[in-house]
């Protein structure tokens, strides 16, 4: 009667979603502040004073309300090319820029645009779950190479065994959700020396789609590489999600890098398949409003205390963990090799956790830190008897 694809994937769902659900199940059995919920990366900080400003004073503004061209104002996509300019040396300018409904949409939209029904996209696990569904939703075919064990970095020889005649693009995403890691500039310019020699042997290029909504979120003086300055052949999807605390409002952008051949004729498939797919354009309000703040990043320090204290509580209760340089997540390893029934067992001692079996990389959990520091204080109990019980003792 439906879709058999979609139908077909309900099952499978989103388990950051599911454990989502979890824990409003459980917050309204127990109460909010006796359930520690980890699930979703949903930003804890207000937007900066000055965005919320910015939407007072713009929201009266005459026309701000109407169709735009569908890649966006051309004024804001002005300001995205000046800036990418700036942090990149790329020769960015408004015309390679396209306003999006967040970075969900724009990876929508870039894979609609690039994929031919039986091209494969490498993709680095642990990875979000979803990109599954933005390459397959357009015929393509998802490749899993697992990140190296112990750093999460990236396995440069082993993502060049991957490719083949049929590999169209890969997905970067540093930070890294959920490791937190942050590839470094030395295994990315090996990583573009190995797309340079697929790109002799297979007579097409790879295209390397950065995901960076958690580009702004690092710690300790880290320091994220430039995508478009290494990789000719980037496209980047930017959202202002996390950076600015604006998930509920659905807006960022595509860049693409002007190096690309024809990087016309994709600008052009991007805003077709923006109108095609029913986004039409960004929201009108919202372009203007970041325009203005691109520099800016909410709840940063907070962040960096957070991770600090959720560390500690795992570091004392037996836990291995990397400590993450980027993003709001921490990836520890589970206490059994069985990271779902681990996650599930979490559920009743309050917990909400995530396996990293939803990232493609079992044995793992995910904990988003982007929470109340009260729930990280308050659950060190709870993740000391969350282990104790796993592991039979």
């Amino acid at each position: 009667m439906f879709s058999e694809r979609i139908t077909g994937s309900l099952a499978a769902g989103s388990s950051i979603r599911a454990m989502f659900e979890q824990g409003n199940r459980l917050k309204k059995q127990y109460g909010e502040e006796n359930v520690y919920d980890f699930a979703l990366g949903n930003p804890d900080p207000e937007p900066p004073a000055s965005v919320l400003e910015d939407l007072k004073r713009l929201v009266s503004e005459p026309g701000i309300h109407k169709y735009m061209p569908n890649a966006g104002f051309p004024d804001v996509r002005a300001k995205i090319a000046a800036y990418l300019k700036k942090e990149t040396n790329v020769d960015f300018t408004e015309n390679h820029i396209m306003m999006v409904t967040g970075a969900a949409a724009g990876l929508s939209v870039t894979m609609d645009s690039l994929l031919n029904p039986g091209d494969e996209v490498i993709v680095i696990a642990p990875f979000f779950g979803e990109y599954k569904g933005y390459v397959t939703n357009f015929g393509g075919k998802i490749v899993p190479v697992p990140a190296l064990p112990g750093t999460f970095g990236l396995d440069v020889p082993a993502i060049e065994k991957a490719i083949t005649s049929k590999t169209k693009a890969m997905i970067l995403n540093s930070p890294n959700n959920p490791s937190g890691a942050v590839y470094d500039e030395a295994s990315l310019k090996a990583l573009n020396a190995a797309l340079e020699r697929a790109e002799a042997a297979f007579g097409e290029p790879v295209y390397v789609v950065s995901d960076e909504p958690y580009v702004k979120i690092v710690y300790d003086g880290v320091k994220v590489p430039a995508m478009s300055a290494i990789f000719k052949n980037s496209i980047i999807v930017n959202s202002f999600s996390k950076s600015l605390a604006l998930p509920g409002e659905r807006i960022g952008y595509v860049a693409v890098n002007p190096q690309i051949r024809n990087a016309d004729v994709l600008m052009d498939a991007l805003i077709f398949c923006n109108r095609t797919l029913g986004f039409v354009n960004a929201p009108g309000l919202f372009q203007k409003v970041v325009a203005d703040h691109l520099e800016d990043v909410a709840g940063l320090e907070a962040y960096r205390e957070r991770r600090d204290a959720l560390y500690e509580i795992l570091m004392d209760t037996g836990y291995e963990c990397v400590l993450p340089k980027g993003a709001f997540y921490l990836f520890p390893r589970s206490p059994i090799e069985d990271d779902v029934a681990f996650c599930d067992l979490a559920l009743k001692h309050r917990l909400v956790i995530v396996s990293g079996s939803g990232f493609g990389y079992p044995g793992y959990f995910r904990l988003a830190y982007c929470v109340d520091r009260k729930t990280i204080q308050n659950s060190k109990d709870a993740f000391a008897a969350l282990r104790k019980e796993a592991l039979g003792k």
